[in-house]
């Protein structure tokens, strides 16, 4: 397994990233451009999915960092619950929906497994 020495090197961070390019780009097109208000909710949902990753890296505790994958995770829901509300409204064609749901179970799986890896390694720490 490689160091990661940086948020930028996890994988997870990298596919938040990526999740909030592929949400902007999305909700400059058709009648979601239009509606402010999902609009700027989806996108700050999924900009967070990211911050918060950093940002509980940055904090130099597995504690803090479970913490901040927690909100991470939580704001992934968000996204996908937006989502689901976009599809309903028709700013998003069924196979957007699909594509960036994919994405966003995916990046929302793999933050679980990390939040998972991390809370095991601490308990293995504080029982030494």
């Amino acid at each position: 397994m490689r160091t990661i020495r940086r948020f930028e090197d996890l994988e997870i961070w990298q596919e938040a990233r990526v999740l909030g390019v592929v949400i902007y780009r999305a909700t400059a097109k058709g009648g979601f451009a239009n509606d402010f208000g999902l609009k700027d909710q989806i996108q700050r949902a999924a900009v967070s999915v990211a911050s918060n990753i950093a940002e509980g890296f940055e904090r130099k505790t597995n504690k803090e960092f479970i913490k901040f994958l927690y909100y991470a995770k939580g704001s992934a829901g968000e996204v996908r619950t937006q989502l689901h509300i976009a599809r309903d409204l028709g700013y998003l064609s069924d196979e957007d929906f699909n594509e960036i749901s994919i994405k966003t179970n995916l990046l929302s799986a793999k933050i679980g497994k990390l939040i998972s890896y991390l809370t095991h390694s601490t308990r293995k720490q504080v029982n030494k």
